[in-house]
C-alpha cells in the first residue's frame, strides 16, 4: 500500500457498553489485511485503552487509523478538558477518574502508561478545556 487506509470511528463517550466497539472492527480489518498477531494485539490494546479514556474523562471524540504496509498510526481526538500535567498523568496508577468509574471496574491509572507501553511511538497534544490528540505509531513486524 503506498497510500495510507484510512478507517474512520466516532467514540460515543455515553456508553461504556460500547467503548471498545473500534478497537473491536479495527482488530478484524487488520486481520483481514493479514498483519502478524503481535501487530494485531499491540494495537488493539493501544486504541481499546484510549477509547476507555475518551469515555471516562472527555465525553468521546474521534479515532483515525491509517494503514500502510509497515506502519498504523492510531489518532484519538477529544474536545474534552485537556490534561493539565501530563508527566503525572503518565505515571502508573494516577487516575482523576471519579468513584462511580472506578466502581465499574475503569480508572486505574494505566491508560496512557499501557498506550505508550504498546505503542513504538506516542505523542500527546493536550489545550485545558479544548481537549487532547493523541497519535500513536506501530511499526509492522
Amino acid at each position: 500500500m503506498s497510500e495510507a487506509i484510512n478507517f474512520h470511528f466516532a467514540i460515543d463517550g455515553d456508553d461504556f457498553t460500547s467503548a471498545g466497539k473500534a478497537s473491536v472492527q479495527v482488530k478484524k480489518l487488520l486481520r483481514q489485511l493479514n498483519f502478524d498477531a503481535e501487530t494485531i494485539r499491540r494495537v488493539s490494546v493501544g486504541m481499546y485503552e484510549g477509547e476507555i479514556n475518551m469515555v471516562i474523562h472527555a465525553n468521546g471524540g474521534t479515532a483515525d487509523v491509517n494503514v500502510w504496509d509497515d506502519r498504523i498510526e492510531v489518532v484519538l481526538a477529544d474536545s474534552g478538558p485537556g490534561i493539565p500535567d501530563i508527566d503525572l498523568a503518565m505515571q502508573e496508577g494516577f487516575s482523576t477518574a471519579k468513584d462511580n468509574i472506578r466502581s465499574l471496574g475503569f480508572g486505574a491509572g494505566m491508560g496512557l502508561p499501557n498506550m505508550k507501553r504498546y505503542s513504538d511511538d506516542m505523542k500527546i497534544e493536550t489545550e485545558l478545556g479544548r481537549g487532547t490528540t493523541v497519535t500513536m505509531s506501530f511499526s509492522v513486524n
